[in-house]
């Protein structure tokens, strides 16, 4: 797909099945890999804070690095598919993401953790693109949906790594060495995990994509949907455990049990994502989802007791969880441009996810973390009322919108 970082004969090649699911749990289980990195850094935030003496808002500034380096970043995965292959390329930066992991640990104090972050955020951003670009076309050739169980692997990853990292900060171990031997695990599971994928390369006379190009009108409104979900996912993430020990004084091992929690709901809501979809609709999905986010976050404002924000961070991955893939689905029905929509799309929805942590540390400097969840309750609101723009006709197998009674039910 030209444009989403994937490279593409003029006329695609047919694979045979027994290829294209092999390929298809090829890029699940990057999709995993990918959010195991997630995990175990969020769950070692806290250790990072200390070891580092940042207040709330110097920690809030340090997570704005990644957004910035995943925001320059971004744009590049598509020359570097273009030049190297989709699978060679996935492959390179899929190791730059995982052996970033021990960089922030690494460092000393906020000069050292900033430039740190940014390089653990282009690496992210990149790495990002190439994997969803792949898992896009290869649901294309597959002929079904497929995008939702790959954030489910993506959540389920996320889960793994939290869980490892629930371990290791329970137990009191340095950080950086905790970092060091995933970062080198992952790296090498991600060399094998791609050697599956599909290598799609460009036709020698196809033009590499633009290293910048503005998204579609439909690509904005969609992702504005995603920006809600994916803010929540950031603030969870990555903030979840902080809550818990800062405004709660819960243990460091039961605080970041938290993140578990909240990877969880998003890993088994996700998995099912698909069926529940075709049962419902994106748009009904989305508006209960919304509205069990919100719930979600009401119940970490209000918290008095670690199980209740547990329960409420729970709710939240629960409610948020299938966003992102039906934002990419409709990105990718919503013009004659499917593959510059769903870039639009990724870049405002990822984007946002890194923006999230410092935004929630700027606003907790400011006042308290009480205040910035009540923020993130807010946008999960945004979810009921934005939903209706995910209503977009179902394509053909030949691009050309399906017949009325096809359409997606509301």
């Amino acid at each position: 797909m030209a444009g989403n970082g994937v490279p593409h004969d003029v006329t695609p090649l047919p694979h045979p099945r027994g290829d294209l699911r092999r390929a298809r749990w090829a890029v699940a289980a990057v999709f995993l890999i990918h959010g195991s990195v997630t995990g175990n850094f969020a769950t070692r935030i806290p250790w990072i804070q200390d070891h580092t003496a940042l207040s709330p808002g110097q920690l809030g500034l340090a997570l704005a690095f990644p957004a910035i380096g995943a925001s320059l970043a971004m744009p590049l995965a598509g020359r570097i598919s273009h030049r190297f292959g989709a699978r060679a390329a996935l492959r390179g930066l899929l190791a730059l993401w995982t052996l970033s992991l021990v960089l922030p640990a690494l460092s000393p104090g906020l000069y050292a953790l900033c430039p740190a972050l940014l390089v653990y955020g282009a690496a992210s951003g990149t790495a990002d693109v190439a994997m969803n670009a792949l898992g896009v076309e290869t649901e294309d050739r597959l002929g079904r949906p497929i995008m939702s169980g790959l954030h489910g692997m993506w959540s389920v990853g996320a889960l793994l790594g939290s869980a490892a990292g629930t371990v290791a900060a329970h137990a009191g171990w340095d950080a950086r060495l905790h970092l060091a031997g995933a970062a080198l695990v992952l790296t090498l599971l991600g060399a094998l995990a791609c050697r599956g994928v599909l290598d799609l390369r460009s036709a020698p006379e196809e033009h590499p994509p633009p290293r910048f190009a503005l998204p579609p009108r439909s690509a904005l409104v969609i992702g504005a949907v995603g920006f809600c979900a994916v803010f929540a996912e950031g603030a969870g993430l990555d903030w979840s455990a902080v809550c818990l020990r800062d405004r709660l004084g819960t243990d460091p091992g039961l605080a970041a049990a938290s993140t578990t929690a909240f990877a969880c709901t998003m890993a088994a809501a996700r998995l099912a994502g698909d069926k529940v979809v075709a049962r419902f609709g994106a748009v009904r999905t989305v508006r209960a989802g919304g509205a069990l986010a919100a719930a979600g976050g009401l119940l970490v404002v209000l918290a008095r007791h670690p199980a209740t924000a547990m329960a409420g961070f729970g709710l939240m991955g629960l409610g948020i969880a299938v966003v992102v893939p039906l934002a990419f689905a409709a990105a990718g029905r919503s013009g004659p441009a499917p593959s510059q929509a769903i870039a639009g799309v990724a870049t405002i929805t990822y984007t946002s996810g890194l923006i999230a942590p410092s935004a929630i540390g700027g606003i907790a400097q400011a006042s308290s973390l009480t205040v910035s969840f009540a923020l993130v309750t807010v946008l999960a609101c945004g979810l009921v009322g934005g939903a209706g723009v995910l209503r977009v006709p179902v394509r053909t197998a030949s691009g050309a919108p399906a017949a009325a009674g096809e359409l997606e039910r509301s």
